[in-house]
């Protein structure tokens, strides 16, 4: 019988995505990667920052936990690298906050980049005094539980998107996006190109040079809403 090694629910060590590729990511907007990651990587907009202001980049480091369960929450906290991004799945529940200003300020103290919960945090205003990137489903006062086991770094499903430990996660006021780690120098290239085209096609409206998408009569001419050999 062929034995099978089974990876344990707690894992301490993951490859990361490298710090010089978190470093050019920051650089770009969350829209600009999830553009060039053909539209895919963005989580649901019900995960957003507490405040618009906050914006971070950081390989993840991935948690599921039970519904009001916050016990391995502390335990990521307790092997997280300064720079990681803690992803939580927290199955949606908004029954009760995962995380206060007590667990922001261990993470800043850390040196953690951020938190991304997919689930309620509470202490709103400490929070966004405290300036730590926390992007969440909502907010809710009820304090969680701390005995419901779970598992730390393995594939998680938050807001619709598959994140594995080292991913990069890039958020802002728009999100957040997550970007496979062996896609990321590629995704870089690509968003330079983006930003580049943007940044003329803007250049362009100001000027009154193109005051409509080169593209828009082709789409419509596919689409059937203009005939073919004809224009707007």
């Amino acid at each position: 019988m062929i034995s099978v090694d089974v990876l344990p629910d707690f894992v301490k060590d993951f490859e990361r995505t490298e710090k010089s590729l978190v470093d050019r990511a920051a650089q770009f907007p969350s829209s600009i990667l999830a553009d060039v990651a053909g539209r895919r990587g963005g989580l649901s907009g019900r995960i957003s920052p507490l405040s618009p202001e906050m914006r971070f980049a950081g390989p993840a480091l991935t948690v599921e936990v039970r519904p009001g369960d916050n016990l391995m929450i502390h335990a990521a906290m307790a092997i997280a690298k300064p720079g990681d991004v803690i992803v939580v799945d927290g199955k949606g529940d908004l029954s009760s906050a995962l995380m206060g200003e007590i667990m922001s300020q261990q993470c800043v103290a850390l040196g953690v980049a951020a938190v991304v919960i997919d689930g309620a945090v509470r202490d709103f205003s400490a929070i966004c005094d405290l300036g730590f990137p926390m992007f969440a489903a909502g907010l809710n006062p009820n304090g969680p539980t701390k005995n419901v086991p779970g598992r730390v770094n393995h594939p998680i499903s938050i807001g619709g998107v598959t994140v594995s430990p080292g991913d990069l996660v890039v958020g802002d006021a728009d999100g957040v996006t997550v970007i496979e780690r062996a896609k990321v120098p590629s995704i870089l290239e690509l968003a330079v190109q983006k930003v580049d085209s943007e940044t003329k096609r803007i250049s362009d409206i100001k000027s009154r040079k193109a005051l409509r998408p080169t593209w828009l009569d082709g789409a419509l001419r596919a689409a059937g809403v203009i005939g073919q050999g004809e224009a707007l």
